[in-house]
């Protein structure tokens, strides 16, 4: 997932050079009637861009998921919440 958006950066010029870009990533693991599943994703991306970036960085972000084969492969049965939060700069 991470690399998608990061694709989906790259394509309106946005770095994501590892000290302005990263991922916090937490997950939920709960008994399904009587089997552990992974129920719940939550991502949030931390990214640090000039401030005339901020609209493209949500544009990308608003689209990304649809593109990843990850995201896709999985959003059936596990509920993926994710938050972009930018730091600007400039």
């Amino acid at each position: 997932m991470m690399g998608t958006l990061a694709g989906g950066l790259a394509g309106k010029r946005i770095p994501t050079p590892e000290d302005r870009y990263r991922a916090d990533v937490e997950g939920d693991i709960e008994d399904v009637n009587g089997i552990l599943r992974i129920t719940r994703i939550r991502v949030q991306y931390h990214l640090k861009i000039p401030k005339e970036k901020a609209a493209e960085a949500r544009e990308a972000f608003s689209t990304y998921l649809a593109r990843c084969p990850a995201a896709q492969s999985v959003i059936g049965c596990i509920r993926i919440e994710d938050q972009l939060i930018i730091e600007e700069e400039g």
